[in-house]
């Protein structure tokens, strides 16, 4: 047993130590439960500590810092400079405050309205709200480039070719890197931040799009005619609240949710509204605090300063990029997430924290689960190898990388001390 134990083996151990279950990670007698505290609130301190390492760096270099990367003023948290080079989290607060929340807002009114009017014409409302929701962020001719892949993908797919739907797809996805068709993207609009929300729109429908067409292609052809048809494809494509960024659900799941909706009382609505409010707004609290207290990505971007700085502020950088990482997605993921609970869909879970975890299967299971499921469910030819035969190879591979990875890092340290 290590002297100090991770934070995610604690919290494993005091499961396991409640519900009496022997785990591999004690093989022997198990360790008293204040001992497991002890090692928890250790562990905690940890984090504690090398947070506070890189607020005091944050602080000192302050002007530093200002004068690098412009860093920004406002009134949230007293007047404290905020770090604004995480392009991820910028980026998405910008257009929330422009024009996503209200569309947002208005999907979740226009679901709501529809259910209480016209309950057998919801999905058809909420498409025809999704094309009108896209139109108004980005204009005629980004409509017209999502319709006009969706149409690609289902014209391909009707040939029933996997490998056709594969190649299909790919192909569509690498006409977003074409430089030609990047600068003719680049002249619909008058902001770059236009052009990039079109980006990632066409890469996340890009998911979207081939999970009907490999679902197709797996169906019989009667049910095919049937169940898995244009509009269903189209009201699947064009559903707002995952459209501009996931998560992802696949088709047999938007679908038969969707036909299989459980009426829900106005006052489980508001409660569900409720909660979710909540944690959003505590989530996106946290986010805004780490960026304002602490200048990781600035000082990430700054080669002599990291070089400079000392071992517990190198660690404090790491556990905090990748902490904010995960409280980042809690609200990308939480504000689609919040309002497909409130039209009676199952969103994938969210993210799991990250210091709960302490290998990449870890990751890789856990914190963009609907990828995750994604993955396996279309990585598997049907007929060749089960679910878990793959995901046993991708942990094995998984596994196989993580010693590498620690040399990369001892080597990044060594090149920063000589820096």
């Amino acid at each position: 047993m290590p002297a100090v134990l991770t934070s995610a083996q604690v919290i494993l151990l005091l499961r396991n130590s409640q519900s009496g279950h022997r785990d591999p990670l004690s093989q022997g007698t198990m360790l008293p439960r204040w001992e497991l505290s002890l090692y928890l609130l250790a562990s905690l301190g940890f984090h504690f500590y090398s947070f506070y390492e890189v607020y005091k760096v944050s602080r000192e270099h302050e002007e530093e810092l200002d004068r690098e990367f412009d860093l920004e003023t406002d009134t949230l948290f007293g007047g404290l400079k905020k770090d604004p080079t995480d392009f991820e989290w910028s980026f998405w607060m910008e257009w929330g405050k422009q024009w996503l929340v209200w569309l947002l807002l208005g999907h979740a009114a226009v679901s709501q309205m529809a259910n209480l009017l016209a309950r057998k014409h919801r999905p058809w409302i909420l498409t025809a709200y999704g094309m009108w929701a896209c139109w108004c962020v980005l204009g005629a001719p980004g409509v017209a480039m999502v319709f006009l892949h969706t149409i690609i993908s289902f014209c391909v797919a009707q040939f029933r070719s996997l490998l056709l739907s594969w190649l299909c797809s790919l192909l569509l996805l690498s006409t977003l890197r074409l430089q030609d068709m990047e600068e003719v993207k680049r002249g619909w609009y008058q902001t770059e931040n236009e052009y990039y929300l079109l980006q990632f729109t066409l890469t996340v429908r890009c998911l979207y799009y081939t999970s009907f067409s490999l679902e197709f292609c797996w169906q019989q052809r009667p049910a095919g005619r049937t169940s898995y048809s244009f509009p269903w494809l189209v009201a699947y494509v064009f559903y707002y609240p995952v459209f501009h960024n996931g998560p992802i659900l696949s088709l047999p799941e938007f679908i038969r949710q969707m036909q299989q909706q459980e009426r829900r009382s106005m006052k489980a609505s508001l409660s569900v509204l409720v909660l979710g409010l909540g944690r959003l707004l505590c989530s996106w609290w946290l986010a805004e605090l780490m960026v304002h207290l602490m200048y990781m990505h600035a000082i990430y971007s700054s080669t002599p300063l990291l070089g400079a700085v000392s071992s517990w502020t190198l660690g404090g950088l790491a556990l905090a990029q990748v902490l904010f990482f995960y409280v980042k997605y809690l609200v990308l993921f939480g504000v689609p997430a919040l309002l497909m609970r409130l039209d009676g869909l199952t969103p994938p879970p969210l993210p799991r924290c990250v210091s709960t975890m302490f290998s990449f299967t870890g990751m890789w299971r856990y914190f963009d689960v609907g990828l995750h499921n994604f993955l396996i469910r279309y990585h598997n030819p049907r007929g060749t190898q089960t679910n878990e035969e793959i995901s046993r190879k991708k942990e094995t591979i998984i596994r196989d990388l993580e010693p590498g990875v620690k040399e990369w890092i001892k080597k990044l340290r060594i090149c920063c001390m000589q820096n």
